[in-house]
C-alpha cells in the first residue's frame, strides 16, 4: 500500500508549482489541465481551462499530487504537516527559510531533544510543514 498527499490549490496550483519548484527542488513529472478533461469534468467557466487539473511533483523521493480543484480561490489545508527530512543543519534551515517566505513560522527552527534542526513552519499557501536534520 502506498499512501500520498494531494493538495488542492483552488486556483492557485501553477503558483504553488512554480514555488515549490524554487523551495524544495520540486520536479514536475506529469501535468494535466482542466481543457484537456471531458466537458462534465470541467469546472464552470472557460477561465478554468488552463487550470491544472492533475500534477505529480517529485520532492525527494516523494510524490505530491496537487490540483486546482474547483478553481474558488480559497485553498485551506488544516489538520496536517508535510515533513521533511533534511540532510544536513543547513538544508533543513535553508528549506525552513525558502518556505517560510511569504509564510507564518509556527516554531521556529532550533536544537530539540530529538534532533539538531527542528521547525514547523505555514507556507504562502497555508500548506504546514516540519522540517527536522539529526533527528536522535
Amino acid at each position: 500500500m502506498l499512501v500520498q498527499p494531494y493538495l488542492f490549490f483552488d486556483g492557485r496550483c501553477e503558483e504553488a508549482i512554480d514555488y515549490y519548484r524554487r523551495t524544495v527542488d520540486a520536479k514536475i513529472t506529469h501535468l494535466m489541465r482542466f481543457k484537456d478533461a471531458p466537458p462534465d469534468m470541467r469546472p464552470a467557466g472557460a477561465s478554468a481551462d488552463n487550470k491544472v487539473m492533475h500534477v505529480r511533483l517529485h520532492v525527494g523521493d516523494t510524490t505530491i499530487f496537487a490540483s486546482d480543484g474547483r478553481c474558488q480561490g480559497n485553498p485551506t489545508f488544516e489538520g496536517f504537516a508535510l515533513s521533511i527530512a533534511a540532510d544536513s543543519d543547513a538544508e533543513a534551515e535553508r528549506l525552513f527559510a525558502a518556505l517560510g517566505d511569504g509564510g507564518k513560522i509556527v516554531m521556529p527552527m532550533g536544537k530539540t531533544f530529538f534532533a539538531s534542526r527542528f521547525g514547523m513552519v505555514v507556507d504562502r499557501f497555508g500548506v504546514s510543514w516540519m522540517l527536522v536534520a539529526g533527528a536522535e
